[in-house]
């Protein structure tokens, strides 16, 4: 049964939506062309009260998300004196820091050994892309839909507890666009990943589809847009009580900041960056896709650049495609061709620039995978998935470089010693951005989930 209050916000409601008439929701259709489906991310910051505190932190982290599964004896942890059907294919070449050694495939990596450091002893029990995906992003197994997020990923935690920085951009970015496991699930569509959709590893400009400059905007349009904002909150001061009133009004605001502001075209105008630089991460031609006889070739160079950007911009949470590592047939040739060499330049570039920059003690960077491959190389020349053990590199934000956490056993098969599971990896990256792992959110029904189910940051690494 309705109040009289309650019936009252009912009636002009409806009286508001037939005043507004079909033609003002046509030119709301419109409005996300220029930027203002924006508001639903914003809703994160009114949700952020529980950290307040650390609205104001320049922390950062950018996760290189290596999907696939890279394989760990062609990387981080090459087995030389392993049986050659075990070892990798490629030798191992000393660091700079003595008694590391990684892939040869990787010099310039290796020639800054001293400012990033390996984990290799990571370990799960789930071998599929998808569900080892979430497992990562997580720290929760998947559901009975292994595509779709059971629980929020911690960039959607981070969108929750850290809200917006900087007003003018998003909290969580996702380059270019999302993979299984990075959504918000039951924190909703406040908390999801702004999608930059545009690649920036495809030739020629780069620019945001959502983010156009007010230049490009005439002023009539945007002086009717503002009028029909002026229709849309009637409509919602109708319906919402008064506190959601003020809150809407404030998502829109900084939708229009983007709009009508510059600073998020600024951070996403790679073409701003000078040559020498962009020509330090390297340009690769787009992404090709995998043939029967070998995996894709990766394209993901000026994404790294990007993530530097946003960063150095303020967004807390930067996550970037690496796909796609998943080197089942004719490994070697599709790693020794394609990933390593881009890798190695890409990722030596970013560090670098980084700490440059004066951005690499507060910003973490984590590269990783959904697993490993497997340490007995298969009848096609590659390796398969293999969750049993794999390692990550971390650099930033406190990491002392020229470590190695862990220790696999003689093949690269199990954890030897210092096992590490990825909910301590993201125990570590959850620390470096000063989130509280302890406080739950209610879930679809309602009941308390914590932010990770278990976990301590990897200590050894600080």
């Amino acid at each position: 049964m309705q109040t009289g209050a309650s019936a009252m916000g009912c009636r002009e409601f409806r009286r508001s939506l037939r005043q507004t008439g079909r033609r003002g929701f046509l030119h709301a259709g419109m409005l996300g062309t220029a930027g203002l489906t924006l508001s639903d991310v914003f809703r994160g910051q009114a949700q952020a009260v529980e950290s307040a505190a650390n609205k104001s932190s320049p922390h950062s982290v950018i996760i290189l998300w290596m999907r696939g599964g890279p394989s760990q004896h062609e990387t981080w942890d090459p087995k030389p004196e392993a049986p050659v059907e075990y070892r990798g294919y490629f030798g191992a070449m000393s660091t700079k820091v003595p008694g590391i050694q990684i892939c040869d495939m990787l010099p310039r990596s290796a020639a800054i050994m001293d400012k990033w450091s390996i984990i290799r002893s990571l370990n799960h029990t789930d071998a599929g892309h998808s569900s080892g995906d979430q497992l990562c992003f997580t720290g929760y197994p998947s559901g009975s839909r292994p595509d779709v997020n059971t629980h929020p990923s911690c960039g959607s935690i981070v969108a929750r507890q850290l809200g917006q920085r900087n007003p003018q951009l998003p909290p969580y970015v996702m380059i270019p666009r999302r993979v299984p496991g990075v959504d918000s699930s039951y924190l909703g569509t406040a908390c999801a990943p702004f999608e930059t959709q545009a690649d920036p590893a495809n030739s020629g400009a780069f620019q945001i589809p959502n983010l156009a400059s007010p230049t490009e905007v005439p002023v009539d349009r945007i002086d009717d847009r503002r009028q029909l904002l002026q229709s849309l909150d009637h409509m919602k001061k109708a319906a919402n009580h008064a506190a959601q009133i003020g809150a809407v009004d404030a998502f829109q605001a900084r939708a229009w900041d983007i709009l009508l502001g510059d600073a998020a075209r600024k951070a996403f105008d790679l073409d701003a960056e000078p040559q020498h630089i962009r020509d330090l991460y390297g340009f690769m031609p787009a992404y090709q896709a995998p043939t029967p006889d070998r995996c894709g070739v990766p394209a993901w160079s000026q994404r790294f650049l990007l993530a530097r950007r946003l960063v150095e911009a303020g967004v807390p949470l930067v996550t970037v495609d690496c796909r796609w590592w998943d080197t089942h047939v004719k490994g070697y040739e599709t790693m020794r061709d394609g990933f390593l060499p881009r890798w190695d330049q890409a990722y030596s570039a970013l560090i670098q620039d980084l700490n440059q920059r004066g951005l690499l003690q507060t910003t973490m960077v984590l590269a990783w995978g959904e697993f490993g491959r497997t340490p007995l190389v298969n009848a096609t020349g590659g390796r398969d998935h293999y969750p049993n053990v794999f390692s990550a590199a971390l650099a930033g934000g406190g990491i002392q470089g020229g470590l190695v956490v862990g220790e696999s056993d003689s093949k690269g098969a199990v954890p030897f010693s210092n096992a590490k599971r990825p909910q301590d990896v993201l125990a570590t990256v959850y620390r470096h951005l000063g989130i509280d792992t302890v406080v739950s959110y209610p879930d679809h029904s309602g009941r308390p989930i914590p932010v990770l189910p278990f976990g301590d940051h990897i200590s050894e690494l600080f």
